[in-house]
């Protein structure tokens, strides 16, 4: 298999993974505050991490990569708060859409500049991956009392703008880090950002009871880390706007597995967005 295959290959694990992540950090955020689902499960993946790394003696990265992945995760951590608090606000398919477009689009526009312009090919598959992330992730707007469709706070626009500017400067801040070890790149990142959100939680602590949420997190914990791990390593295999993109299309692994498992079934234009991000997988691993 060629490298870009390998890169799919890759890539489309990590979506998987963090596509799953999501799923079960979802049913969590139904019973507690996402906050406190996503929190616990990474200080678990942290302390897991580091007994692995302790325990087997890993030699510690240069001080280079630990630094940008602890960056990396400490401001993730911190744009997923300020994404959660978008969604919050109201009526969510804009504001959704427009956070998964920015994820892949900042290092996509990163890439171009540092490692020039792509084939024609890797362009197209670009292109129809961005579009694949639209469709997947914008829904209609929710109905108001009148039978109008509610207008999203332009305040939720801006916070989910932040967000996904945010997530996708985490993309390219693990790929910066991506020379040194994976198993420490991710421990830093963990440890940053259980700080940040333990830092969140301090300013702004949930209001309602702090229960049912462990095993939720614990789930949804492990799988983002393994998404992290295989993105990072898919980055190691080419360029870093196709491992991006091609990462970034796990919102379609969260919704047909609330398909399968909860029988929510996705809208046509999300059926769309999945056949349009297959298509993009495959002109991106040519």
């Amino acid at each position: 298999m060629n490298s870009s295959g390998t890169a799919a290959g890759l890539g489309l694990l990590s979506a998987a993974s963090w596509g799953g992540s999501d799923f079960i950090g979802g049913l969590g955020s139904r019973r507690a505050p996402a906050l406190l689902v996503v929190v616990s499960g990474h200080i678990v993946t942290l302390l897991i991490l580091l007994a692995i790394c302790l325990g087997t003696h890993l030699a510690l990265p240069g001080r280079h990569d630990l630094l940008f992945s602890a960056v990396g995760g400490f401001e993730g951590a911190l744009s997923l708060a300020l994404f959660y608090r978008a969604l919050a606000m109201g009526a969510m398919g804009l504001t959704a859409a427009l956070t998964g477009l920015l994820t892949a689009l900042v290092p996509v526009l990163y890439s171009l500049i540092h490692d020039g312009l792509p084939t024609l090919l890797t362009a197209i598959g670009l292109s129809v991956g961005l579009a694949a992330i639209w469709l997947i992730t914008h829904s209609p707007e929710a109905s108001g009392s009148k039978g109008k469709r509610a207008a999203t706070p332009p305040a939720a626009l801006l916070l989910g703008a932040l967000a996904g500017l945010g997530f996708g400067t985490q993309l390219i801040l693990f790929k910066i880090a991506a020379g040194g070890s994976l198993l420490w790149i991710m421990t830093a990142a963990r440890a940053a950002g259980v700080a940040a959100m333990l830092l969140v939680l301090v300013v702004i602590p949930p209001k309602v009871p702090w229960r049912g949420f462990w095993l939720f997190g614990i789930l949804a914990g492990a799988l983002d880390t393994l998404g992290n791990l295989l993105y990072i390593q898919t980055t190691r295999f080419g360029r870093l706007d196709v491992a991006a993109m091609i990462c970034s299309l796990y919102p379609a692994g969260t919704i047909l597995l609330a398909a399968l498992v909860l029988r929510e079934w996705p809208t046509r234009r999300q059926f769309a967005g999945i056949a349009l991000a297959l298509a993009a997988v495959v002109l991106l691993s040519i």
